[in-house]
């Protein structure tokens, strides 16, 4: 590469960037002069260009088009630093030609262009110093990077312990997860492990009985009439969020002489309850046994028993629901969640049956998605530890409940590779990181398999240089998929042409056929701590900004404020308001959440959109090791829930958890950070009036 040399005085002139020379004090040595590289793009001065790509920050594959402008940057090349004038992200929108963001993009995605810029971003290999836990990290060349690994898999290739090889990313749908499928099967390891908090996979298995479709459906609600959501915040943080708040929208603006009406069941007030025509509240667990009721496949009295909800109210609903079609039923987020998951997706699913809504206008659609994978559970890789472990954009350390271990585990593993850009509660755990480039600046592609009415893959290049020096992480295992003592074959050069080939047609994971619907029990959920001790049913959730912890690190995320409580910045418990006058707790009051596994301890949020006998939290904060921006703010209510899974498949059952609560120390202007001030348009203590008295 070409570069020029200025000293500090002339690149002061040049430039206005701050950074490196800001270190600076001494003009003409050596070791104070700074190297500006030749630019590798033509570029046109203040000219924008608007480049496709797609957002990584969950697993709806959104489309966006990033805001490109030249602008100077502090940059790695061939191991030193310095300064280029390059094309820079700057803004990003939704792709107007996506058939799922439509030309919108939620807050998260907004902030994706931090991922990039991250003043915490890794920008190099790195090797640990010493012990895991205990020392730190040092620069590493590719090079020897690379050696690093194929050494690692040759020796356990002339061992014959190909199998003790893992890697460990998040699920979805894309060409990159089957790559990674690809050359662990051809090195003879074992499919890769997937983990997700905030898993769907019950539902999928559900859809996959009810109608031979294994996965998540696309709801067609522009076109509906009635909309009936158990527990589904699909205008906030569940499933593709964007694709289905446009479609809402669309329904909201109806027909001439017509409005669409929508009903929210949950014990909570989330974010899309709150734009609910009606709120029904219902017991925790139970909520399947409604909709079998609306279905008609349960009677009313029973179900009220039951669930909480009046019979008059469920006698009315079903009327509804069975006269002001196109209808609908969804379910997801926490109903999902308890150990009778499959049966509360199930029941859903027969009241679509029911209404006869598959692939209807107005109902439920399911897009002809890519080959599924196969996957692996965590669970398999924490009650057998391999040899060599490869991390992928997953945090289990943080994610998942302390009585899994999963560090013990992990520190049983002789050798770990992380791909991340950041150090985490995980990838600290690592022996060698190989950073991976941000979407920005790599090959990209995505399958969703919701959010459209027809299969909507995508593929993009780069839209800049990398800043640093890191490489895409697909392109880092074709390398070393070619160095090792006996090189793997068949396999393209590069991510790029993998991309560009058609998609090979693997053997994909069978879908059962649709069962006739026949009788459907109810399954009583099972919860962990007796309710005579622990009486409150705890509910975590996904923050609408950090989702699942995830996106901890993007400050933009960690500024914005809940759209329920206006929190930021910290952690919260809400409580039912009546229920905390009660108890003697007032906003902001310390309080401490104790289940069987343990307690943590928040300042209290008091809502009256939640059940008396309920208590939620935010999932998000609570790092021990996550950058400047999320490490050690707040607490993790991760860390205290049971370790009880859905038997079917295996999943986290994250609400299977009963608390009690205990009120413990003052508020603390410092622990509670709100935007707003009062959950109420017209507090009490306004007696109705908009100034106080």
């Amino acid at each position: 590469m070409s570069l020029l040399i200025v000293d500090r005085r002339n690149f002061i002139k040049l430039t206005a960037i701050t950074g490196t020379s800001a270190a600076l004090t001494a003009c003409g040595s050596p070791e104070n002069q700074i190297i500006r590289f030749i630019p590798e793009d033509d570029l046109a001065p203040g000219v924008a260009t608007w480049k496709p790509s797609i957002c990584p920050l969950c697993s709806a594959g959104c489309g966006v088009i990033a805001r490109v402008m030249d602008g100077d940057a502090e940059v790695f090349r061939n191991g030193q630093a310095g300064v280029i004038r390059m094309g820079l992200a700057k803004k990003l929108e939704g792709n107007p030609e996506d058939a799922i963001s439509q030309g919108k993009l939620c807050a998260r995605g907004q902030a994706a262009i931090q991922v990039t810029y991250h003043p915490d971003r890794i920008g190099n290999p790195r090797i640990l110093a010493g012990q895991r836990g205990q020392s730190g990290y040092s620069d590493l060349t590719w090079a020897d990077a690379i050696k690093g690994v194929t050494a690692q898999l040759d020796k356990l290739a002339a061992a014959s312990d190909h199998g003790s090889v893992a890697f460990l990313t998040r699920p979805g749908h894309s060409r990159r997860l089957e790559l990674i499928a690809d050359i662990l099967q051809r090195f003879g390891a074992k499919p890769p492990v997937t983990y997700e908090l905030f898993s769907d996979d019950v539902l999928r298995q559900a859809n996959a009985i009810s109608f031979g479709s294994h996965q998540l459906p696309t709801y067609d609600l522009a076109n509906a009439r009635y909309v009936i959501s158990f527990g589904a915040d699909f205008l906030g943080t569940w499933n593709s969020a964007v694709a289905h708040s446009a479609a809402y929208g669309r329904m909201r603006q109806g027909q001439k002489g017509m409005r669409p009406k929508f009903v929210h069941v949950d014990a909570r007030l989330s974010q899309t309850a709150a734009n609910a025509d009606e709120f029904v509240a219902c017991r925790p667990g139970t909520e399947g046994l409604l909709a079998l009721a609306i279905a008609g496949d349960e009677t009313p009295q029973k179900a009220s028993e039951r669930t909480g909800v009046p019979v008059a109210t469920i006698e009315r609903i079903k009327r509804e629901f069975a006269t002001f079609g196109p209808w609908m039923a969804i379910i997801g987020g926490a109903p999902l969640a308890h150990t009778n998951g499959l049966f509360q997706a199930s029941a859903v699913n027969r009241l679509n049956q029911a209404a006869k809504t598959v692939n209807q206008p107005g109902g439920i659609t399911f897009a002809t998605a890519s080959s599924r994978v196969p996957t692996r559970p965590l669970k398999e890789i924490l009650d057998n530890p391999p040899k060599l472990l490869f991390l992928d954009g997953v945090n289990p350390v943080f994610g998942s409940p302390g009585a899994w271990k999963v560090v013990d585990a992990l520190n049983k593993i002789p050798f770990i590779v992380s791909f991340g850009s950041f150090i985490d509660e995980t990838s600290a755990l690592a022996n060698l990181i190989l950073p991976d480039h941000s979407f920005l600046e790599s090959w990209v592609d995505a399958a969703p398999e919701s959010g459209s009415a027809k299969a909507a893959p995508s593929k993009f290049g780069p839209v800049m240089r990398p800043l640093y020096d890191t490489r895409s992480t697909p392109d880092v295992l074709l390398e070393v998929a070619k160095g090792l003592v006996k090189p793997l074959t068949g396999l393209p050069n590069t991510f790029e042409e993998y991309l560009n080939q058609e998609a090979k047609a693997s053997k994909p994971v069978p879908s059962p056929k649709p069962q006739a619907p026949g009788p459907l029990q109810f399954a009583e959920p099972i919860f962990d701590g007796d309710a005579s001790q622990f009486p409150y049913h705890f509910m975590p959730y996904a923050s609408q900004g950090l989702y699942d912890g995830s996106l901890a690190h993007l400050p933009w995320l960690q500024e914005m404020p809940d759209p329920m409580t206006s929190g930021m910045w910290c952690s919260w418990v809400e409580i039912n308001e009546q229920k905390a006058r009660e108890l003697g707790i007032e906003q902001g009051d310390l309080i401490e959440i104790t289940s069987t596994q343990g307690s943590v301890r928040a300042p209290a949020f008091l809502n009256p959109g939640i059940a008396p006998d309920a208590v939620a939290m935010p999932v998000g904060q609570g790092h021990t090791n996550f950058t400047r921006y999320a490490t050690n703010r707040g607490v993790n209510p991760i860390s205290i829930l049971a370790p009880a899974t859905i038997a079917e498949t295996g999943t986290l059952a994250w609400s299977a958890t009963r608390v009690k609560i205990a009120r413990v120390g003052d508020p603390d202007r410092e622990s509670l950070i709100l935007f707003g001030g009062a959950t109420r348009e017209r507090p009490d203590w306004t007696h109705g009036r908009g100034d106080e008295h």
